[in-house]
């Protein structure tokens, strides 16, 4: 029976991101490769001082990354074949670490230099925000008015948009007023996957291609690319999604639909938070979906794994 593991994005790091994970030896070389990464600090003793300093989108990527691959580096030898294996967002380079296609040093790397790119190509105050309960028409109107664009649709009445933060601001008041469950600013400071980042998408996909190109899916894998849902079949159009999405419009439903399509025996999101998990428990409530996060021991962790073989 296969296994779906997902990948999160940022803006759920917390203080307690790396409890179950933190004093593991399996997971000691992600440590060290993410210290290297943060400049030589320790990502355990950076998020146990939380403030904002986590939800910068340099430290936030690198964080994303460390929750992904600690875990993985855990529970990998243990996790039942075959894999389809998708990342949200920051979380879709751990993914193809995760995949086997690239090791952890140049996962970080990459998330390193993926996050100095769209720093550098964000001119003014600008982030992301949550639309829930509003139909996709209504959204969109919502954008046109306002300046924005949608980033990534979640579900049909889910979608985050990114844009100019002034522009945010006067959308989530718009929609609010039009009967919005929720609408919310995230803690994301960059418009990630809207054409604001054009710039960085193109340097980013050169980049993957002098370092990722002569890559190797490895057999029982199937990796989901994060724009479409289309699994990954040749490196190289995988390296041009992979670059693309950074502006490029995510749609996670159909990534869901995906995964769903290879019916797996579980799923298991890797990362800060469980909001993959929930989606996905919503989306097909008869697979089973869990978060590392939901977990208090990694003995407890293998044995829900272990369960649902």
């Amino acid at each position: 029976m296969s296994t779906a593991i997902l990948c999160s994005g940022q803006g759920r790091q917390n203080p307690e991101m790396f409890d179950l994970v933190a004093f593991e030896p399996a997971a000691a070389a992600i440590f060290a490769a993410a210290a290297r990464a943060l400049g030589g600090r320790d990502a355990r003793d950076l998020v146990r001082e939380g403030g904002s300093n986590i939800q910068r989108n340099d430290v936030a990527q690198v964080l994303c990354c460390t929750a992904a691959l600690a875990t993985w580096a855990i529970i990998e030898p243990s996790t039942p074949r075959p894999l389809i294996i998708a990342g949200y967002s920051a979380g879709e380079v751990p993914a193809w670490a995760v995949a086997g296609v690239i090791d952890a040093s140049i996962a970080f790397d990459l998330v390193t230099r993926r996050a100095a790119l769209m720093d550098e190509a964000t001119r003014e105050p600008s982030g992301l925000a949550a639309v829930v309960g509003l139909q996709r028409d209504v959204v969109d109107g919502l954008c046109r008015a306002y300046g924005l664009d949608v980033a990534i649709v979640n579900g049909p009445l889910h979608v985050i948009v990114g844009g100019r933060a002034t522009g945010l601001r006067q959308a989530l008041t718009d929609a609010a007023a039009r009967g919005a469950i929720r609408a919310t600013i995230l803690p994301i400071h960059v418009a990630s996957h809207t054409p604001a980042l054009e710039a960085a998408a193109r340097r980013f996909g050169g980049l993957l291609r002098e370092t990722v190109a002569d890559a190797r899916l490895p057999r029982e894998v199937r990796l989901i690319s994060g724009i479409d849902g289309t699994p990954v079949r040749r490196i190289a159009d995988g390296l041009d999604k992979l670059a693309a999405q950074i502006a490029t419009t995510i749609d996670w439903a159909t990534c869901m639909d995906a995964c769903c399509a290879f019916r797996p025996a579980r799923v298991l999101e890797l990362g800060p938070g469980d909001a993959l998990a929930g989606i996905m428990a919503e989306f097909e409530p008869g697979i089973p979906a869990r978060s590392a996060a939901d977990f208090r021991s990694v003995a407890g962790l293998r044995r829900w794994m272990e369960m649902a073989s």
